[in-house]
């Protein structure tokens, strides 16, 4: 007895010195692949792997350190939007009075905006045969803080408002040698020029869009309109059938709620798609869900001390989307962030909302095998690389990661393939 026993421990101690050599050759690995030698030694990185189950930092480098997050920004968005929001949107907030209804719009963007299911506003307006629409409960303005001038007139930038529609953009559809606007109420907007523009482009101070038939090549599909309540209206007029008008009133205390559409689609398309309009649109919600107002800088200032007050670094967070410039936070922050969400929803229902790698979203072309192991955000934008969410080892661990890269001088894809090569390391070693 006493020899089989010693023979055990013999075994036990050799798979345990086996054990840690594995671990230390992985963490050797990891070291080297982002060392002084490495690639990532050419611009700042910082990472951070984290295990799920043990709780405990595997793995680290410059983790403290604040880095632009680009679009991983709306995993924040995520959060506070499931928190908050829970299962439904914030449509309206209305009254009514005689024969008109007062309406304030409280950020749901789904009106005419891609396949979403529609508010059936029929059900509040009724037989009132006069809208009232006021948008005095809106603070924030229609473009974010630090958001790039330039970026007008691209899809992605598209601005906030208390009751959108169409997404506030403008649908471009060639026919012959005709360009077609949707709504139409754009089409006698479109000037002809002789600029050597490539795309429909708008003026920044109006609705003027300006085409040069001879160079144009028409990758844009949408470019956003320089929204405006007076606009709202008659875009609403020629949906609704009734007659808008425009009159800013501040909301009263008494008045009633409209909560339309389900929240989960509107997430899952601001997640795969990295829809920046959905994401700015759900701050709004939020901050009318919690003070009746649309003031996306009071939403993050309450989400930050109250959900968000253990975060190892103070995050600085200034939008939904991620588009500015002036958001920081550090991959130890991400990674409690993800691990909120982690705790906060099954692992399956997660992972609905995230990139799959090889399989959808915006990691379709990426991180491809034949057992997916990468469900993440990316975020990038010039001279940034982000990728933070869940990565599966081959040994059948789940770990949490934030993998943040800024400063580089090269395209977004060079960092990303770099990226990927470490996160190989992660799912076969760990």
């Amino acid at each position: 007895m006493i020899k089989r026993g010693f023979f055990l421990f013999l075994i036990l101690l050799v798979q345990q010195q086996l054990s840690a050599q594995i671990k230390q050759e992985n963490y050797l690995a990891l070291e080297k692949a982002l060392g002084p030698e490495s690639f990532f030694n050419g611009h700042l990185t910082g990472f951070m792997l984290y295990d799920l189950d043990s709780q405990h930092v595997e793995f680290e480098k410059n983790s403290q350190i604040r880095i632009l997050p680009a679009s991983t920004t709306k995993l924040f968005t995520l959060f506070a939007s499931l928190v908050i929001l829970q299962d439904s949107t914030q449509t309206l907030r209305y009254v009514s009075a005689g024969d008109t209804l007062k309406i304030w719009g409280s950020g749901d963007p789904t009106w005419k905006y891609k396949e979403f299911a529609q508010p059936d506003f029929q059900k509040v307006l009724g037989n009132h045969s006069v809208i009232q629409y006021s948008d005095a409960n809106q603070v924030s303005p229609a473009l974010g803080y630090g958001w790039q001038w330039d970026d007008y007139y691209y899809d992605y930038s598209a601005e906030r408002s208390s009751l959108p529609i169409y997404g506030n953009l403008v649908q471009i559809q060639k026919n012959g040698a005709k360009l077609e606007l949707l709504p139409s109420f754009f089409q006698n907007q479109i000037v002809p020029t002789s600029k050597r523009v490539k795309e429909l482009e708008r003026d920044f101070h109006s609705n003027r869009f300006y085409y040069n038939p001879s160079i144009y090549v028409g990758r844009e599909r949408f470019i956003p309109f320089l929204s405006s309540p007076e606009i709202l209206v008659q875009l609403a007029e020629a949906e609704t059938g009734k007659r808008w008008i425009y009159k800013p009133e501040p909301l009263p205390s008494d008045h009633l709620v409209w909560r339309a559409s389900a929240l989960t689609p509107i997430l899952k398309e601001m997640m795969q798609e990295s829809d920046n309009f959905l994401a700015e649109q759900l701050l709004f919600m939020i901050s009318d869900r919690l003070f009746q107002t649309l003031d996306t800088e009071r939403a993050i200032e309450y989400m930050v001390k109250t959900y968000l007050n253990d975060l190892p670094d103070q995050p600085k967070w200034v939008d939904g989307s991620g588009l500015s410039r002036h958001n920081l936070f550090t991959p130890r922050s991400m990674v409690t962030l993800f691990e909120k969400l982690y705790r906060l929803l099954p692992e399956a229902e997660l992972n609905e909302y995230l990139a799959i790698g090889g399989k959808t979203g915006t990691l379709k072309n990426s991180f491809q095998a034949a057992e997916p192991y990468i469900f993440a955000k990316t975020g990038s934008m010039s001279n940034n690389y982000s990728l933070v969410g869940l990565v599966k080892t081959k040994s059948g661990k789940n770990y949490a990661f934030a993998f943040m890269n800024t400063n580089f001088p090269y395209p977004a894809s060079t960092v990303r393939k770099e990226v990927e090569k470490v996160m190989v390391i992660v799912r076969d070693g760990f």
